[in-house]
């Protein structure tokens, strides 16, 4: 936790996918202090056709290294997603070529009731995670 689902374009070999996943989840252990293997990670590829990533009107220029990511999480502080937003950024730009205009994150919130884990508990509201 968080869940984090990666919507890339096809065409990255599997070292570039393995840089990509390594690199977004430095980011987020880094910005939301989540242990380092709490890793939930899918990444799906899409042909070209079946994603539309306009630039709601701001002038964002799109190539074929796009990245879409969809964040489940509990609650995090206002600072925190900004800071995550120009860490995750800057990250991918540095170690997989990505440039800033291709990353777009959407952050869907949660709370504790809404994870398990496996063994059919609810592990935040057990007191086996905190």
């Amino acid at each position: 936790m968080p869940l984090v689902k990666i919507h890339v374009l096809k065409g990255r070999s599997p070292q570039e996918v393995a840089v990509l996943l390594d690199t977004i989840h430095d980011v987020v252990v880094a910005s939301f202090g989540v242990p380092l293997r709490d890793r939930y990670q899918i990444l799906q590829e899409h042909e070209g056709s079946h994603i539309r990533a306009l630039d709601t009107g701001l002038d964002i220029t799109r190539t074929e290294k796009f990245l879409l990511l969809e964040i489940t999480s509990r609650p995090r502080p206002r600072d925190a997603k900004v800071a995550f937003y120009l860490s995750l950024t800057s990250a991918l730009q540095a170690r997989c070529n990505v440039p800033p205009s291709d990353v777009m994150v959407s952050l869907h919130i949660n709370s504790d009731e809404d994870w398990s884990f496996g063994m059919g508990n609810a592990q935040f509201l057990t007191g086996e995670l905190r």
